[in-house]
């Protein structure tokens, strides 16, 4: 994941690498999983955040990929990252294909400082495709601490078998935008996300998340600016296609 945070913006420490242990493997959908791990040493972080994944060969040779947390800060030692396997994806290839329960795993973190919700503030949250997960945090972060009033998430995906965390995300504060296919009776007619899906949310939230592809991002960006949101109020994450 790459942050876009203003000049002038500090960059914490990160913390070292460290051991964690596979506790659970679950898929979300027919090309991406929930790897659940159980830290060996505690790791506070905050909605939003990233960690490291460290991969190494017999040889030496490593691999590294950033992930974001898809889980809420709870005080628990267990994180969950949500990994979509990519095409000659290195590190997603190993993941999906080799990683059991029990395995070892290692990683570092919590990274990013800017595009983090710390349930100070009501907040819009929009994210294409994989760029759903950190949102996910944040939206599990409010709804354990009743605050889930403060948030509303927009999630853009091809279609309802591309859709992450399908028996958890929808609520009140939550829209799904279909833009291939969308399932029989839905209200929205599948396309890309346009101004008029924001319209009723953008301007009551004081900040804005935009995670997602690098067209993604910059689109919605201009809607919401062309929308009235100043750019202040937006906080953008953009991944690539490393894998």
């Amino acid at each position: 994941m790459i942050e876009t945070p203003p000049p002038g913006v500090p960059v914490p420490p990160v913390g070292p690498w460290q051991q964690s242990t596979v506790v659970g493997i679950r898929s979300e959908t027919p090309k991406t999983k929930t790897f659940r791990l159980r830290l060996d040493e505690p790791m506070a972080y905050l909605p939003g955040q990233h960690v490291v994944v460290r991969l190494t060969a017999p040889d030496g040779y490593t691999a590294s990929r950033s992930y974001s947390l898809a889980s809420p800060p709870n005080g628990s030692q267990e994180i969950e990252l949500t990994v979509e396997r990519l095409d000659d994806g290195e590190v997603s290839g190993f993941l999906h294909d080799e990683l059991a329960v029990q395995d070892r795993l290692e990683v570092r973190g919590p990274i990013g400082q800017w595009f983090v919700w710390q349930g100070d503030v009501p907040a819009l949250l929009i994210g294409g495709g994989s760029g759903v997960v950190p949102l996910m945090s944040m939206l599990r972060f409010a709804r354990s601490r009743g605050q889930s009033d403060l948030l509303q998430l927009v999630a853009s995906v091809r279609s309802p078998a591309d859709l992450y965390y399908a028996t958890e995300l929808p609520g009140p504060e939550t829209t799904v935008l279909y833009t291939r296919e969308a399932p029989d009776g839905w209200p929205r007619h599948a396309g890309r996300i346009v101004a008029g899906d924001l319209d009723e949310v953008m301007l009551r939230a004081r900040r804005v998340y935009v995670c997602g592809s690098t067209g993604f991002a910059d689109a919605v960006t201009s809607l919401l600016e062309d929308g009235g949101v100043s750019a202040d109020r937006i906080r953008v994450e953009r991944f690539g296609a490393s894998g």
